[in-house]
């Protein structure tokens, strides 16, 4: 499986603190079955003063370690961006990396406040060339009042991306509740970890895997942790799910678990 979402490299944010607990984590996703992982840690003004050089160098330092220690995973660059009004000309000018190099990058609204003009700058970045993965929408607190928001940002051309812990019920009952109806219908584009430890919010994606493979579909769920993430590690163009269609597909509905081993020895890459 491929998780394009992850604070693991050591001491940058509020995820991994040391090398020895990135470690750990890396070894927590192998176990659970992911073979490539996004380093992606926060970008926020005034709080994560992170830019490109210094991400490159730590998953530099990263995949070294990894391979000292014998872990196959293998590293890519990005980062979780905060929204701010520059990002389209910080993005241009190579401060702030898109995952892998691609057209693609996470995109991360404030959790409890929606900005003004959020639809505006998604479009700016989508005019320049860019596109936004809105990162775990369904654990922002204004999307119930603001749902609407996320269904435009989702038609302008946003993917969607959701937190493996929320599909399981990890993160509460709303995350869970706009988990399953953003799956249901149908605007799910990838799913990814979100990992911050070894303990709360460690890596994984197994069981938000079954549960989507419950919901939606093996079909659906191999898109979701390979077939996606994979194609966007590529900057393969892809349109999201949610613009082709809102209906979910009561043919893919199967809830069997036979195929799905292929997402555990996928090599995507």
């Amino acid at each position: 499986m491929i998780d394009l979402h992850s604070h693991i490299l050591p001491g940058l944010d509020d995820g991994s603190s040391s090398l020895a607990l990135s470690i750990e984590m890396a070894r927590l996703a192998v176990a659970d079955g992911t073979t490539h992982m996004a380093c992606t840690p926060h970008i926020m003004p005034g709080v994560y003063e992170n830019v490109a050089t210094n991400i490159v160098q730590a998953v530099q330092v990263l995949e070294q370690a990894l391979l000292d220690a014998g872990i196959p995973l293998a590293l890519f660059v990005g980062a979780d961006v905060h929204v701010a009004p520059d990002l389209p000309e910080r993005l241009k000018l190579g401060k702030i990396p898109t995952l892998n190099r691609s057209r693609y990058f996470l995109f991360e609204p404030p959790h409890h406040i929606l900005p003004p003009r959020l639809e505006d700058l998604a479009s700016r970045l989508i005019g320049a060339g860019y596109v936004p993965i809105l990162t775990h929408p369904e654990r922002l607190t204004w999307i119930r009042s603001s749902y609407d928001v996320v269904e435009r940002l989702n038609a302008l051309g946003c993917l969607i991306q959701l937190t493996a812990d929320s599909i399981v019920g990890a993160f509460g009952r709303t995350a869970l509740y706009y988990s399953e109806k953003l799956l249901d219908e149908g605007r799910v584009d990838i799913v990814a970890s979100d990992a911050h430890g070894v303990s709360r919010r460690k890596p994984g994606l197994a069981q938000a895997v079954v549960a989507i493979a419950n919901r939606c579909g093996e079909d659906e769920a191999y898109n979701m942790a390979v077939k996606r993430p994979g194609a966007i590690l590529q900057d393969q163009l892809l349109q999201p799910v949610g613009k082709m269609s809102a209906k979910k597909s009561s043919a893919s509905n199967t809830g069997r678990f036979g195929g799905l081993g292929r997402l555990f020895k996928s090599g995507a890459l």
